[in-house]
């Protein structure tokens, strides 16, 4: 691996798989590029709307039935405020209380002008149950998230005597397209990355899912993980999270990144 070029660059020479959804993509990759890494894109997700939103729309309608709103991601946000829009609903209620699972949710929420009442104190469901279990007996609790997600929340939640219905906002589904071009872009030695960042679960499944059988592919790649949910998805496929966030963001990503490949400075 190649040495940091100076104090502002210390990833030059380093290049970077980003597996974010297309649009999604953008903020990791500048990060990255601005620590002075060549980023290769190419999207292990596609964010795509549920079969039917009438799920969602009918929970819209009844929001000031609930308690508690939990979203646990920006596709959660944006899905649950499109169809707000469409429905002729401006704002939640005042009194529901609102949890976001981290900064990025929290931010997307109150950029729609929502206040957020809880963020957890690390970014996964687990911390997001810490963080309500004392709060929800006999709440209702609606929670608005990716079809196929675990179920550590409802579960818990209706343990600690809440009334939780669970909404599916979106789904996430293998980009088809991006199999030619990651495989493509691991046989080729000008473009082949040294590490290639997984944002979630679903970036690791599809990721093994577009690689196929071309395991050997991966040698001597870092597998760069965002959180410990998304590390042990690495270790239920057989591969090894290299480089682990301590902050489970994009930006403590990137700073595990550096870390972990910065070993001396000029």
């Amino acid at each position: 691996m190649k040495k940091a070029a100076r104090d502002d660059a210390p990833l030059a020479g380093v290049r970077v798989l980003v597996g974010r959804a297309r649009h999604q993509a953008g903020a990791l990759s500048s990060e990255l590029r601005e620590a002075g890494a060549e980023v290769v894109e190419i999207p292990f997700i596609e964010i795509r709307k549920p079969r039917s939103f009438r799920p969602l729309d009918s929970a819209v309608k009844n929001l000031d039935s609930y308690d508690w709103l939990i979203l646990t991601s920006v596709n959660g946000v944006e899905a649950m405020w499109a169809r707000m829009e469409k429905l002729r609903r401006i704002h939640v209620p005042e009194r529901l209380l609102v949890a976001a699972i981290g900064p990025a949710t929290k931010k997307a929420i109150e950029q729609r002008g929502a206040t957020v009442d809880v963020v957890p104190k690390e970014y996964v469901a687990e911390s997001v149950v810490r963080s309500l279990k004392s709060k929800v007996k006999g709440k209702r609790v609606l929670l608005v998230r990716a079809k196929v997600a675990r179920d550590v929340i409802p579960r818990e939640l209706r343990l600690a005597g809440a009334q939780v219905d669970v909404v599916e906002a979106y789904e996430t589904v293998v980009p088809k397209s991006s199999r030619l071009r990651l495989r493509a872009v691991l046989a080729n030695p000008r473009r082949r990355p040294q590490v290639v960042t997984f944002t979630s679960s679903s970036t690791v499944k599809n990721f093994v899912q577009l690689l196929g059988r071309r395991r050997s592919a991966l040698d001597g790649l870092l597998m760069s993980s965002i959180g410990p949910v998304t590390s042990a998805t690495l270790k239920d496929f057989g591969l090894k999270a290299d480089i682990k966030a301590k902050e489970f963001t994009i930006p403590g990503l990137v700073t595990a990144i550096r870390k972990a490949l910065v070993t001396s400075k000029p």
